[in-house]
């Protein structure tokens, strides 16, 4: 008889977003008068970039020609994408990464729910509290995580690192060494960044203790102060200890479209051998490549008319942010984040649960927000608000919270 991967059966519940919707459904058909506005999922609103738009008129185009046709993608990305990736993400910045260490990728949420492979299951991971559900989650179903304590809403084998309003909500080194190590600024959920002298300390941590860093950078288009570094490669040391992950999702609007990557570099070793040649077998093996018209219009982002459209839609989301910072926290609210991130994070008003006040703005102010708990114990007594909504909606919303 076939046995079952009874690891998903450890994990509670259901995803945090699925809870989210159901909710929203029920409450949604009980008042189909409501009008509700979402400030809880992280997905952008403004319509695709015209630059975006023509490149992939001209790529389905050229789908439909024989001469220029294109069949299966190559299962680690198109080079001219890879080559202006690594040309105005990377060099432009000074990070010596090139071409060929880039994985084109269907997202980064894919990528870092992917890249455990290729480490053991006896590996020890180090994960924010609160934390992005994907990384806890997938080491779970791989079998890395130990047993969970309901009580405490933790995993025995995996190593917390509290993010709090006392260290701004940027973890310390922790005291247990970790295998893995996963980082993500500016930070999903509490829209916290780094500075690079603070992310300088992690690689120098990660080189010296033999840790990998898994950097998730999907939020690096939203930074606006100068000592936040955009890539974790932008750290002495940081090709000999960590792999970034990137999306065109929040800086490009690509949630429908899918596109990402991972940048592994080839001198990345542990236990002499090449995490660069296994993530390329990984990835040729489970992996068909990216469709060519995203390809193309993800080569279309890095285009002068396309890096100044799109600088116009992050405008707009940042404009967004400092609406909800700036009403909540003149109404009282304790809040952070938004300044390098769409991400509002905010205390819970009252001694209310996450939960709790979840249940409050739907039913007393039609709004969706996202409870803290759901990223984990640290999260709990606080709450995500995005900045992905439209500028009027955003409004309307921060006066109904303001007015309960």
């Amino acid at each position: 008889m076939v046995k079952i991967n009874d690891n998903y059966l450890k994990l509670p519940g259901s995803y945090l977003f699925s809870t989210i919707g159901k909710k929203v459904r029920e409450y949604s058909g009980s008042h189909p008068d409501k009008k509700i506005i979402r400030l809880g999922i992280g997905d952008v609103t403004l319509p695709l970039a015209p630059a975006i738009i023509s490149a992939l008129h001209s790529a389905v185009d050229e789908m439909g020609r024989a001469e220029t046709f294109r069949g299966y993608a190559p299962d680690l990305g198109y080079d001219f994408l890879r080559e202006a990736i690594a040309e105005h993400d990377y060099r432009a910045r000074g990070c010596a990464i090139d071409a060929d260490e880039i994985f084109v990728s269907d997202g980064a949420k894919c990528d870092s729910g992917n890249i455990q492979e290729i480490f053991s299951l006896d590996s020890r991971v180090a994960v924010c509290d609160p934390v992005y559900p994907v990384y806890v989650d997938s080491n779970v179903m791989a079998g890395r995580a130990g047993n969970y304590d309901s009580d405490a809403g933790t995993w025995s084998d995996v190593i917390y690192m509290p993010c709090t309003a006392d260290n701004a909500f940027v973890p310390e080194l922790p005291d247990e060494t970790p295998d893995l190590i996963y980082l993500c600024f500016p930070n999903n959920p509490t829209g916290a960044a780094v500075t690079k002298a603070r992310l300088q300390e992690w690689v120098d941590y990660a080189c010296k203790v033999g840790a990998v860093i898994l950097y998730d950078a999907a939020y690096e288009a939203y930074i606006t102060e100068d000592d936040v570094p955009h890539s974790i490669y932008e750290c002495d040391g940081a090709k000999s200890c960590a792999i970034e992950l990137r999306s065109f999702s929040k800086n490009a609007g690509f949630t429908g479209l899918r596109l990402g990557f991972a940048v592994v570099p080839k001198g990345l070793e542990r236990g002499g051998v090449s995490l660069h040649a296994l993530w390329a077998r990984r990835h040729g093996t489970k992996y068909n490549g990216a469709p060519y018209i995203v390809q193309r219009a993800g080569e279309a982002v890095y285009s002068q008319a396309g890096k100044a459209q799109l600088a116009e839609q992050i405008a707009y989301y940042r404009k967004n942010a400092d609406y909800i910072y700036k009403g909540l926290k003149e109404a009282g609210y304790t809040v952070s984040g938004g300044v390098n991130s769409p991400y509002i994070w905010l205390k819970t008003p009252k001694g209310m649960s996450s939960w709790e006040f979840f249940d409050c703005l739907l039913e007393k102010a039609d709004v969706v927000g996202t409870p803290g708990s759901g990223f984990g114990p640290g999260g709990e007594g606080y709450f995500r608000l995005t900045a992905f909504g439209s500028y009027e909606n955003t409004v309307e919303a921060v006066d109904r919270i303001r007015a309960l």
